[in-house]
Parts: structure tokens; sequence; C-alpha cells
């Protein structure tokens, strides 16, 4: 089964088999002939440009990761991406809607959209182990930490915010999240 990109001259079944072998260069040509309007559709989707963009991030990743499980015979290659995205945003729209429907009354006494991480931190109090484990971190991946859980900022919010790249933000959150669970434990 052999779908070829009629706009793009790229056939997605055997870059999906290049990907499964770790030829990075099939996940490019993936990306450049359908990146545009996979965004596209994450934004129809999420309504947010920061949200689509994250979708879009999260569902090349996985294409990436799950390349080898990709079966032709079940379908092509464009159809299973797809599914991938529209998975992801989703996900992404569930955790938006939990986010906007949960009460939580500690982010908003701790903190207010003016306050820098930095002074949430020095508000904790100086017996409180969470505010002893985050000063253990690096000022940078702190601050990310702060405003992604306070704040409630989006890892693509915190991207462009801190003006950088969103696989790093994400990158600095799970590892900083896992040095904290590590001191808290």
């Amino acid at each position: 089964m052999n779908h070829a990109s009629a706009a793009t001259g790229i056939d997605i079944e055997a870059d999906l088999a290049r990907c499964a072998a770790g030829d990075e260069a099939a996940l490019r040509r993936i990306y450049d002939a359908e990146a545009g309007r996979m965004l596209g559709v994450a934004l129809r989707l999420l309504r947010r440009r920061a949200l689509a963009e994250e979708a879009v991030h999260d569902a090349f990743v996985q294409v990436w990761r799950a390349a080898r499980s990709f079966d032709p015979s079940r379908g092509n290659g464009r159809t299973w991406i797809y599914a991938i995205l529209r998975h992801r945003a989703l996900n992404i729209l569930r955790d938006e809607t939990r986010s906007d429907l949960s009460a939580d009354p500690v982010g908003e006494e701790v903190a207010s959209d003016e306050e820098d991480p930095e002074t949430v931190v020095a508000r904790l109090s100086d017996a409180d182990a969470l505010k002893r484990c985050l000063q253990g971190l690096e000022p940078r991946r702190r601050s990310a930490i702060v405003l992604a859980y306070v704040h409630g900022l989006s890892h693509g919010e915190l991207a462009g915010r801190l003006s950088i790249p969103l696989g790093t933000i994400k990158a600095w959150i799970r590892r900083g999240l896992l040095s904290l669970k590590e001191c808290l434990g």
C-alpha cells in the first residue's frame, strides 16, 4: 500500500518505515509535508495557537516513538498521523477543561499574575519542604515549574514567554518534577 502525497510527492508509509529504523530525515520529510495542515487541524480543535503547536509537537514525538507500530495493512500513514494528532489534541482539551473547572484556592492565594516565580517561591513557608526542594532547582527551571503550576501556563505559553524551545520547556518541567518528587520523597 503506497500512498504518495499528491501535494508533496512524499511516500508517508515508506517514511514511517524509515522512522521506525531511526531515520530522522524521514521524520523531517513528514513534518515538512504535514505540519502546516496538522497545525490547522489542531487550531480548529483547540482554538489556541500555543496549545495547537503543543499538540503538533507532541504528535510528531509520538510518531517518532511509535513508528514501529504503524501497520500499513490497517490504514494509510496520513490517517495514522492525524489520528495521533487528534488524540493528543483531545487530551489537551480534556486537561484544559479539567483545569478550568477545578477550583484551586491555593493557587489563587499564592500568586497573582503580576508576581514573578521567585516571589512566589519566597512566600512559601520557610519550614515548607516544597520551598526547600524548589530552591534546589536551577533558577530558570524553577521559574518554568512555578509558571506552569502556580500561574497555569501551558508548555507552549511557557516557551513563548521564556523564549525557549518547546521541547526544552517540556524536558525542564519533566526533570524538575522528577527532582521535586525525589526531594520530597
